[in-house]
């Protein structure tokens, strides 16, 4: 029963994802033949600043929000008083964030401020309605919002950089948009504005929601550090150009990094939802394994298959990201097993615990990364993001062994490593040969590893 609650929320939420990323993948070919590497490069870094600035000025509202409204999906009284106090924090905190962000511009001058600075304020919100629809278990809906956002991005982005011929803040102004529409739908699907009119906010529930919340901002901020730094060093050390290469070879791991979000809060809800059953060990063990054999799969395909389409959709200005993607990916896949352990954290309230090893990881980020990019480039920015999730995925292991104790096979890590060092040699050989038997490893591996899940599928399409 859990495992197919598990499975259908997964499905719903990764459709999409899926649909969503299909259509924001579309526009890279658009970025990298009508835009420079300088002008991709400046907005990606500006994107990147954008995904700090909200955790750090909501505190991770929407995450106590999430969490609070799973406990309380049959008190609708309780979800308003959730809601009413999650949006009067977060519109305070908001004005005051907007308030100091247009001081500090007026001293620090930089390209596309304002627009950046509208993209920022409504990627919040539609993070806030988000989580609220998880939290009430409407996934339906936040999948429908994430298709809207996707389809408006898309189009957007078509109209202003193809006919209008904007520049790089098109971007901006699509993300802006995205989020808005995103959250239009959100706001009335959901019947927000009368439970906002019908609810009263709390003071105890607000500091509850603050204490439960905070810790996860450190943590935010490691996740930052880990995932992004690398594009500031990046910028300051090789150039706003290098870091343009790095945006585009960092799009290809996304594919499979959206396969994982999708995992991680749907793996989140259920972890909450069954922390405290009696075969917890072994549910939780199951799933582990399972996300390990799938995401290698995912990512092990991406790196077989690329070279086949690689030139078709990249703009020539671009082509070195090649080199660097396997790599990337391989901190991806990582990063599924670090998400895996995060979500039980989070079941089991232990925010602090989750703070604690993301800023230690985060360290280990900037410090290899600094040691590195003066004698191999660019490959220090994706060779420093592998290694701190390496480090974090095997401390978390064994932390979490106090409270919950998740067992792998070992011959699925084995395989796992095999498949992904094969694969990757085929793909630096430029051979056509090489690519094909990668590209039938990759398949062989995928097949043999999730056969019994493949099993089970066919089973349930047949007996419909």
């Amino acid at each position: 029963m859990r495992g197919k609650e598990l499975a259908k929320n997964t499905a719903i939420m990764l459709f999409g994802k899926l649909f969503t990323q299909f259509l924001v993948f579309l526009l890279l070919p658009l970025y990298t033949h009508l835009l420079s590497k300088d002008e991709y490069g400046v907005v990606d870094l500006i994107s990147t600043y954008i995904t700090i600035a909200i955790p750090v000025t909501t505190i991770q509202l929407e995450m106590a929000a999430f969490r609070y409204l799973i406990d309380a999906r049959k008190e609708r009284e309780k979800q308003g008083e959730i809601i009413r106090t999650t949006f009067r924090d977060f519109i305070a905190r908001t004005l005051a964030f907007s308030l100091l962000y247009l001081i500090a511009v007026q001293f620090f001058n930089f390209d596309y401020k304002y627009f950046a600075l509208l993209a920022a304020i409504a990627v919040g919100f539609s993070n806030i309605l988000l989580q609220i629809s998880r939290g009430l278990g409407k996934n339906t809906d936040y999948t429908i919002a994430s298709v809207l956002a996707g389809m408006t991005t898309i189009s957007s982005n078509l109209i202003m950089i193809c006919l209008l011929h904007f520049g790089a803040e098109s971007i901006l102004i699509s993300m802006a948009l995205a989020n808005v529409v995103c959250s239009s739908y959100l706001l009335l699907r959901l019947g927000i504005p009368k439970l906002l009119r019908t609810s009263k906010s709390s003071k105890q529930l607000s500091k509850s929601m603050i204490k439960y919340s905070l810790p996860l901002v450190p943590n935010s901020i490691s996740w930052w550090l880990i995932n992004s730094s690398d594009r500031t060093i990046v910028s300051i050390i090789l150039g706003v150009a290098a870091n343009g290469t790095y945006a585009v070879a960092c799009k290809f791991p996304s594919i499979l990094s959206g396969f994982i979000g999708v995992f991680s809060n749907t793996w989140t809800e259920s972890a909450s939802l069954h922390i405290n059953d009696a075969d917890r060990d072994e549910y939780f063990s199951s799933v582990a394994s399972n996300a390990l054999r799938i995401f290698t799969s995912i990512g092990v395909g991406i790196i077989a298959f690329l070279p086949f389409i690689f030139n078709i959709i990249i703009g020539e200005g671009y082509k070195d990201a090649y080199e660097y993607i396997p790599i990337a990916i391989l901190g991806v896949i990582l990063n599924s097993m670090v998400l895996v352990y995060s979500s039980v954290y989070v079941a089991k309230k232990m925010t602090k615990k989750v703070a604690a090893t993301s800023i230690a990881s985060a360290i280990i980020n900037i410090v290899v990364d600094l040691g590195l990019i003066k004698f191999i480039g660019l490959y220090a920015a994706v060779v420093s993001t592998a290694v701190a999730f390496l480090v974090m995925a095997i401390y978390r292991h064994f932390d979490l062994k106090k409270y919950v104790k998740i067992k792998y096979n070992p011959k699925d890590i084995i395989l796992a490593a095999l498949a992904f060092v094969l694969v990757t040699i085929c793909y630096y050989t430029n051979s056509l040969l090489y690519l094909c038997v990668g590209a039938a490893l990759a398949v062989l591996y995928a097949t043999w590893q999730n056969r019994a899940l493949i099993e089970k599928t066919l089973r349930g399409v047949f007996k419909k």
